[in-house]
């Protein structure tokens, strides 16, 4: 991505000043949105604005606080057909001096997964692709599409019904044989 636009992306720690935020802006043209759009996998994104700043934390330590903002198109999960979604969310992370992730293959998450290890630049370009990524809806569905019932059973046989799957569908019918048992 190009800085056109834009503020500056990536900012040298060094460069940055202790006692004051650093701020930044975002704003893609068409085609750094084309080449997003690409690399994300999505039909199409539109309106997308990064803003935030950058601001010391302790002595040695920085922060990135900002709002990503985005319109974007996905196929429905349901149809197929396009469905169209704002996203607006607020972005964090946390440089920490001395930061070491964990290596293991398992291990326990802690509450703050925005926390990395401080290098010699701080990137707000990765941070918006990364956080855009996480924040794209998981299933986009249209209002209007449902799934159709499918029954598959032997000829002749009553099929089984979704309300029939449900698994505590027999016990309603329990239910009102007991109450009309009391009733009498």
């Amino acid at each position: 991505m190009a800085d056109k636009n834009s503020t500056k992306r990536i900012f040298r720690v060094a460069d940055l000043a202790q006692n004051q935020k650093t701020p930044f802006l975002i704003v893609p043209d068409a085609d750094e949105l084309t080449e997003l759009t690409k690399e994300i996998g999505v039909s199409s994104l539109k309106k997308l604005r990064f803003e935030g700043y950058i601001a010391a934390l302790g002595k040695r330590d920085w922060q990135v606080q900002a709002d990503l903002g985005f319109t974007v198109v996905q196929p429905c999960v349901v149809s197929l057909e396009p469905v169209t979604s704002r996203v607006d969310v607020p972005v964090e992370r946390q440089f920490i001096a001395g930061y070491e992730s964990p290596d293991e293959e398992e291990f326990e998450l802690t509450d703050d997964e925005n926390t990395e290890s401080l290098g010699a630049e701080i990137n707000v370009e990765d941070i918006l692709k990364e956080s855009l990524a996480l924040a794209l809806p998981l299933y986009p569905r249209k209002d209007s599409a449902s799934l159709s019932e499918s029954n598959f059973t032997e000829p002749g046989k009553k099929p089984m019904s979704d309300e029939d799957a449900r698994p505590f569908a027999g016990l309603e019918s329990l239910r009102d044989k007991l109450a009309q048992k009391e009733q009498k």
